[in-house]
């Protein structure tokens, strides 16, 4: 739990520094908050977060972070699995290439693009399993990809779906731009 909190400060630091610097860009500052589905490493159902601030025209950048939890008890032995992806991303938002193919939604906002970070897995049971120490975690670099978009209700609040390589392969949920 206190990696997660330190993580979220990070976040929302990395969040301040960037909308102090941030040239609009027409796309503002987006904060997306949901939950994942088709989950890569383990059961349990994920949350997660992350920012986006607009740098320049059609390109914006932040970081993200998401939470899964694994657990079960049977009879006495216990066993969960924690999995925390956090780093940096950038996208490049599709709207005004779609502007000049004559499919513009102002309402929808698909984009695409990158990210840069650290997955984190660890294990914890209530007895020693062979090969493993308990608890058990290790963490490592990676590069993932992301396709999305947003359908804004209004001019502050909408939905958004992104299918993309982090805790789980599709995440849902709710978008706020600032």
């Amino acid at each position: 739990m206190k990696k997660v909190t330190l993580l979220l400060v990070c976040l929302f630091c990395s969040f301040a520094l960037f909308s102090a610097q941030a040239q609009d860009g027409g796309r503002g500052i987006n904060v997306n908050a949901g939950i994942g589905l088709g989950v890569y490493n383990a059961g349990g159902l994920p949350i997660g977060a992350s920012v986006e601030v607009g740098i320049k025209d059609n390109i914006a950048v932040g970081g993200f972070v998401d939470y899964a939890r694994y657990a079960r008890n049977w009879g006495g032995y216990r066993w969960s699995y924690n999995f925390l992806y956090f780093g940096a991303r950038g996208s490049y938002h599709l709207g005004d290439l779609l502007k000049e193919l004559g499919m513009a939604d102002e309402k929808f906002d698909p984009y695409a693009g990158l990210s840069l970070g650290i997955r984190t897995a660890s294990y914890k049971d209530n007895v020693g399993i062979e090969n493993y120490d308990s608890p058990y975690s290790s963490a490592s670099v990676f590069l993932g990809g992301h396709v999305g978009t947003r359908y804004y209700f209004n001019e502050k609040v909408g939905a958004f779906g992104e299918v993309g390589y982090g805790v789980s392969a599709l995440r849902l949920g709710v978008t706020v731009k600032l």
